[in-house]
């Protein structure tokens, strides 16, 4: 797959922009308008005392400053950038809507520059591991890629450094995926609009659907909001552009209905008409030439089927990237796992701890907890994105020893258990992750493990899953080390 001819960059000198969220993409987004000339008004909930790092990253820089709220003169500007982390129903998008102000964010323009073929890769969960792996094969292949998006630093900031030879794998979140078609009815018009925008609208020539389950309600208004964002990484492709899709996940195989450009899928269960599938104990890939042996399931490194399912997912991906199938097995049998997700910290007393802080959803906590054939003690918390908790329950029933609910969900955990009856397995509520650690040590015995799979998200206690995790291997090393 050859990376397409792009129009030349934009002329941003002089230009009056304004970069709503000063997080990590708005960050990155505000010096790279500054270096190109436009004239830069950066806005932000925030006051200064809690973005200090980003003050600090942009110090030098002439950037006009609004911190502690959104006044007026913020919209006096051609194009405004909004960071993911902004609810599209925020009063201030509101009346930019009504302005007919252009609404932009880092990802979009990033995609409108870049030079290199783009792969975007979506899902309620799998997504970073997913697209690690596919980095990680195309590497080996030979090629330079380039991996980001909703993982790692923004990738506006190499934008300068990528080749049309490379490859760039980027990670969508629904959150960014918003921005990819038409946004909140403001069209791009003038010299800011492009034929890679048919309709305001832009799909990546590669994308990929793992799954779309419950995720992220405590943002998008209903289950079919959240459907349609994840959709708009297929919306505007063409004929000879390429999507892979989950064949076991009903969202997501439902999606090839919609495609304009030519399918692939992944399956656990059967055989797919393209693409990598599960075939006995071998992942196998199905190409038009006939089929492939990639490596068998015991050589996947990664623990859990959910795992193998990505693995699969990066090799149909990596097939249409014209990676060899000895380059996709050298990866899945050496790759040990993205960090807070199922990660080993260590073990202690004869029981193994678990990282799985990334688990900001029941689902993805039912991944993790089939994930092992040992008893678990379970920490789940966090706070709550308004999913339902009944599978989860019936799950951890059957798999679980015993779970300590910390956070502000701690209470929901409890209730959601509670509803067993005597099937449900002890539960012990505390307030904190230390608390929780603390609790787990004293209670798991030799040949258990304790896993942090909370199945909420961090922000009662933390500013993400990653400073979540962190802490959580913190204190587990401090049990060790002690």
């Amino acid at each position: 797959m050859q990376a397409e001819e792009k129009p030349a960059e934009l002329n941003w000198k002089g230009k009056p922009v304004t970069v709503l969220g000063l997080a990590r993409e708005g960050t990155a987004l505000t010096r790279f308008l500054v270096q190109r000339g436009a004239v830069v008004t950066a806005t932000d909930l925030k006051s200064s005392a809690k973005l200090q790092q980003a003050l600090d990253e942009l110090a030098g820089l002439p950037v006009r400053y609004f911190l502690g709220g959104h006044p007026p003169e913020v919209l006096d500007c051609d194009v405004l950038f909004v960071s993911p982390g902004v609810p599209l129903d925020a009063p201030i998008l509101v009346q930019a809507r009504r302005e007919g102000i252009q609404l932009s964010s880092e990802s979009r323009l990033f995609c409108r520059l870049c030079p290199a073929v783009v792969v975007g890769i979506t899902g309620s969960s799998g997504k970073t591991t997913t697209c690690t792996l596919v980095a990680k094969m195309v590497e080996a292949s030979g090629k330079h890629v380039h991996l980001g998006g909703n993982i790692g630093s923004p990738l506006i900031n190499r934008l300068a450094q990528i080749q049309p030879t490379d490859v760039v794998v980027a990670e969508l979140s629904s959150f960014q995926l918003d921005f990819s078609g038409p946004v909140l009815d403001a069209e791009p018009r003038g010299d800011l609009s492009s034929p890679l925008f048919p309709a305001g609208g832009w799909s990546p020539p590669l994308a990929a659907v793992l799954n779309v389950t419950p995720n992220h309600l405590d943002r998008h208004p209903t289950m079919e909001d959240y459907v349609a964002a994840k959709a708009k990484i297929l919306r505007y492709q063409r004929a000879r552009d390429h999507a892979v899709l989950g064949w076991d996940d009903p969202v997501a195989h439902g999606f090839a209905e919609h495609c304009q450009g030519q399918e692939a899928f992944f399956s656990l269960r059967e055989p797919v008409p393209r693409g990598a599938y599960l075939k006995g104990g071998s992942l196998v890939l199905r190409r038009a030439e006939g089929e492939a042996r990639v490596c068998s399931v015991e050589e996947v490194r990664l623990r859990g089927m959910h795992n193998v399912a990505n693995v699969l997912a990066a090799c149909a991906v990596s097939e249409l990237l014209g990676v060899a199938p000895q380059d996709m097995a050298k990866v899945a049998s050496t790759f040990a796992g993205v960090e807070h997700r199922l990660e080993p910290v260590c073990e202690w007393r004869g029981v193994w701890y678990y990282n799985d802080s990334i688990a900001t959803s029941p689902e993805r906590a039912m991944a993790a907890v089939k994930s092992f054939d040992e008893p678990i003690v379970l920490l789940a918390g966090g706070r709550d994105k308004h999913l339902p908790w009944e599978d989860w329950a019936n799950l951890v029933s059957r798999k679980v020893a015993q779970v300590v609910a910390f956070g502000e969900a701690g209470a929901l955990v409890e209730r959601a258990l509670g509803q067993l009856g005597r099937r449900a397995p002890p539960i012990q509520r505390v307030d904190s992750l230390a608390q929780a650690v603390e609790l787990a040590a004293m209670v798991a015995r030799p040949g258990q493990v304790v896993l942090l799979s909370p199945g909420g998200t961090s922000f009662d206690a933390f500013c993400d899953y990653a400073e979540r995790g962190e802490t959580f291997k913190r204190l587990v090393r401090s049990l060790c080390s002690g």
